[in-house]
């Protein structure tokens, strides 16, 4: 009998402790082929699950004759066990043994998904699935490794600890100082964040900003929408990025339009790839999907993910049609985009509308989110863009901080950025403009005041008032 990887594996189970403990919870009966290694391999495992110790030859002979097996299957196990128990005594390298083990579980894997998938196409009848199976049984195949991480021990683990709190986080940064300021540097990676507005406040101008932001720094963007079309959303990142009116680009002669791209071309670093879906038709199994799809067609891979907006996205795990309430369904959406952002690595930025009563409200809260409150129990971070006839008139729009994971809501709960929705752009107001904003993070003191420089006299703007 020749030396064979499951025969090293098997050896090291009976054994190596170390090695048992590590590798045995990632180990499936399904890799072995043999099929006295798959017994022997059971019988193992088995045991080491139930007595939390290793079995000696002994032990697993007792375990198999107290089995069903066929007297054959009996001498062809205990025959192999044999073998394994008179190999060489030394030991291998841990490391490597580790590592060689976790590329035979992902080379089985793979090979095992194939076969499934090969029967799935040859016999469609059979398959209970049939062939939508096929990419899940791939990716979990591809997803085989040994992770030995399970949990922070608080005391021994202190010095990771200490890395973490200085470790340098990757962040996408705003071009607005404020935002900056609220969100400790710009959106973190693995998070869901949402901004709150009524209808034609500017929710998707705001996205439409921040992806031209981050385009422009050299980051790789997906803007996935399913209210308006790509041409529509493209158009509105042309007017931001090359600084030109909405109303003039139609008129723009296709010459100097053409020299305007080549400039970007030749300034804007990143990516953006814009996706249209049908509204209420797109989950994040198609968002997933088109990530994959870009990944090996385009070779994309996003730093950041836009989603206009939740509200209109359907869910992945309640089926169209079954009954359920709003709160629920939308709780579903923002917990499966969420997850999207942490499977992927990446920040999502998307939207929500306000209720009826928020549409006409000047301090707009969380109780004003439209259809679930789930969606701010779920978010990262959330502020609310405000608006009224007198801030249009200024060109500027009020932000509240409405939940923030990044750092103390109650620090510049509210700011002020300017507006200029002609070319699809909002402003940095800086700290002038701040100067005299109500901003304790009092609930009773929570009524805006501020100053503008070319307002002499007292104007009363219902809640906003300048003095």
């Amino acid at each position: 009998m020749q030396q064979r990887i499951e025969v090293i594996i098997l050896r090291n189970l009976l054994h190596n402790e170390e090695y048992t403990r590590k590798v045995l919870p990632f180990l499936d009966k399904e890799y072995f082929v043999e099929h006295a290694d798959k017994l022997l391999y059971e019988q193992i495992d088995t045991f080491v699950n139930k007595y939390n110790n290793l079995p000696t030859k002994e032990a697993l002979v007792i375990e198999l004759d107290s089995t069903s097996l066929r007297n054959e299957e009996f001498d062809e196990v205990t025959d192999l066990l044999t073998y394994v128990e008179e190999q060489d005594n030394e030991q291998p390298d841990i490391q490597w043994l580790l590592e060689t083990t976790e590329k035979f579980c992902q080379d089985k894997a793979i090979y095992n998904a194939v076969v499934k998938s090969i029967k799935i196409l040859d016999e469609p009848e059979k398959s209970e699935s049939g062939k939508g199976a096929i990419p899940e049984l791939l990716t979990d195949a591809l997803s085989v490794n040994f992770d030995p991480h399970v949990g922070h021990d608080y005391l021994l683990d202190s010095d990771d600890r200490y890395a973490f709190y200085h470790r340098v986080e990757k962040k996408i940064p705003f071009d607005l100082e404020f935002f900056n300021k609220i969100t400790q540097g710009g959106l973190s990676s693995k998070t869901l964040n949402v901004a709150l507005a009524g209808t034609g406040v500017g929710k998707s101008l705001f996205m439409c900003h921040v992806s031209s932001s981050a385009l422009s720094q050299g980051n790789n963007v997906l803007y996935i929408t399913l209210e308006m079309s790509e041409e529509r959303i493209a158009e509105r990142i042309d007017a931001n990025l090359m600084n030109i009116r909405l109303d003039d680009l139609v008129s723009l002669p296709k010459q100097m339009y053409e020299k305007k791209i080549e400039d970007l071309k030749s300034t804007v670093k990143g990516r953006l790839i814009i996706k249209e879906y049908p509204t209420a038709a797109a989950s994040t199994n198609h968002f997933r999907a088109l990530l994959n799809e870009l990944n090996l067609k385009r070779n994309f891979k996003p730093d950041i993910i836009f989603v206009d907006y939740i509200n209109i996205c359907s869910s992945s795990r309640i089926r169209p049609g079954q009954y359920v309430n709003s709160y629920s369904y939308i709780k579903s959406i923002a917990e499966e985009l969420r997850g999207l952002a942490v499977e992927f690595d990446v920040p999502i930025m998307s939207a929500t509308q306000t209720n009826r009563a928020g549409f006409q409200n000047t301090d707009v809260g969380l109780e004003d989110t439209s259809e679930s409150f789930g969606l701010p129990a779920t978010a990262d971070f959330m502020f609310a863009l405000i608006t009224n006839e007198n801030l249009e008139t200024d060109g500027q729009i009020l932000i509240k901080q409405l939940k923030n994971r990044y750092s103390d809501i109650t620090s510049n709960k509210k700011f002020l950025v300017g507006v200029d929705r002609a070319k699809m752009r909002l402003i940095d107001l800086g700290d002038a403009s701040q100067s005299n904003l109500v901003d304790t993070g009092k609930e009773e003191k929570d009524v805006p005041v501020f100053d503008t420089p070319s307002k002499k006299t007292k104007k009363d703007f219902g809640e906003f008032k300048f003095e």
